[in-house]
């Protein structure tokens, strides 16, 4: 029998992803002046103020109100209207020094022997399903509301909408577990007060997500994706027929709140951990990106149709205590007499990978500032790219951005595994 699953996503407007957008600009300001910079950066957003706290060890300087501002701005709360804006709203700082208890279980002599900022668990997930190896509930999820993004940034259509939002795709799974239709499709999107009656305006918001945001969302799909959207599904457009009162003025916002968007959309698991603002000695983010890695590039290279990841750490040490991989028994990849067990698999794992805070750092670049553009969106399943950036003393950089998502590991594992 079919059974549905459901992920949600939120726009780079909604109060908790603009507090984590502020918490990673703040974040790569820090690493643009010194890449040795530990940093843990939490942010709290509501009607007209915005409070940064938190604990770092750094050289440089940090101008907590302008990067707060620029972020404000880039989002698109520029009006006085939305009670929160980006040239006036309060900002206040309460950043201090990181604790030498903690600074002394991460920085070693050794650079190599760097211990985990913390203990936990952290788990990274991959799935053929997608083209980019994500649950397709949660790509649907986050592609419609970065085209209604663009749209808005666009200026020429849907002229009404605000930048706060949030999405949610239900999918219908067929008993192999491959997708059979997309079931149901809720979007909520903040917009100016219309002249004409809630009803009017509510009607005009619908048939907009239906003929302008879905097909250029359907436009960027692949055709096997296309034939999922069919005229069965159910649509639930701003249910509360009124969403005008939105973002940081309509619901306080907080850095780590949306851990479940940024990751797999309750698909896989989860340790608990929340990634924005934290620089990668914290094993929470730096981990979780390695394991996904992992994850990725087993599917990729057909160990298995679905992978799960867990590494665990304690606080500083650097070897994690444990490496953990379940393939839901689907693996692809023959032992010596039979298919390898998710144990066996492991162990070739961890022959591959050097899982140790330093090593992990050091293969994906964590050291240099790329981290704003994961805040909104997904820290997974993005594309892997390039960003400019201008050092403190001048230079211009260019640095690989979601370098995680690489499938730079592939032929080791085939050559691994004898695939």
């Amino acid at each position: 029998m079919s059974y549905l699953f459901t992920s949600e996503s939120v726009s780079e407007g909604h109060p908790d992803k603009v507090a984590d957008q502020i918490s990673d600009a703040i974040l790569d300001e820090f690493l643009r002046q010194d890449p040795d910079s530990k940093v843990a950066c939490e942010t709290l957003v509501t009607t007209g103020l915005v409070v940064v706290a938190g604990e770092v060890k750094s050289k440089a300087y940090v101008d907590v109100q302008s990067v707060a501002r620029n972020v404000i701005r880039r989002i698109g709360y520029t009006k006085a209207e939305y009670k929160f804006e980006a040239e006036s709203c309060g900002i206040l700082s309460a950043l201090h020094e990181q604790s030498p208890d903690i600074n002394q279980g991460v920085e070693r002599q050794s650079p190599e022997e760097q211990g985990a900022g913390d203990q936990g668990m952290m788990f990274g997930y991959a799935t053929r399903e997608t083209d980019n190896y994500m649950p397709l509930a949660l790509d649907l999820s986050h592609r419609l509301l970065r085209e209604l993004a663009a749209i808005r940034k666009g200026g020429k259509e849907m002229t009404y909408l605000r930048p706060d939002a949030k999405s949610q795709v239900t999918i219908r799974y067929a008993d192999d577990n491959t997708p059979e239709a997309i079931d149901t499709i809720v979007v909520s999107t903040q917009h100016d007060d219309f002249d004409e009656s809630e009803a009017g305006m509510l009607k005009c918001i619908s048939e907009d997500i239906r003929n302008i945001l879905i097909p250029r969302v359907k436009a960027g799909l692949s055709a096997d994706v296309q034939k999922l959207f069919t005229d069965q599904i159910t649509y639930h457009i701003n249910p509360t027929g009124k969403f005008v009162i939105g973002g940081p003025h309509g619901d306080s916002g907080l850095t780590g709140r949306k851990i479940i968007v940024d990751t797999y959309g309750g698909k896989g698991a989860h340790g608990g951990g929340a990634f924005s603002g934290k620089d990668s000695s914290k094993v929470d983010r730096s981990a979780a990106y390695a394991a996904r890695h992992i994850a990725k590039n087993l599917v990729a290279a057909g160990v298995a149709d679905q992978v799960l990841v867990q590494v665990a750490y304690a606080i500083g040490v650097a070897q994690p205590v444990g490496l953990y991989v379940t393939t839901y028994g689907t693996t692809k990849a023959n032992g010596s007499n039979s298919l390898l067990t998710d144990g066996e698999i492991a162990d070739k794992v961890n022959k591959l990978f050097d899982m140790r805070p330093f090593a992990i750092v050091q293969r994906f670049g964590l050291q240099n500032p790329i981290f704003g553009e994961t805040a909104a969106y997904g820290h997974m399943g993005r594309e892997a790219g390039t960003t400019q950036v201008t050092l403190a003393n001048g230079e211009t950089r260019t640095y690989e951005t979601f370098t995680w998502e690489k499938l730079d590991y592939v032929d080791k594992i085939k050559a691994e595994f004898g695939l």
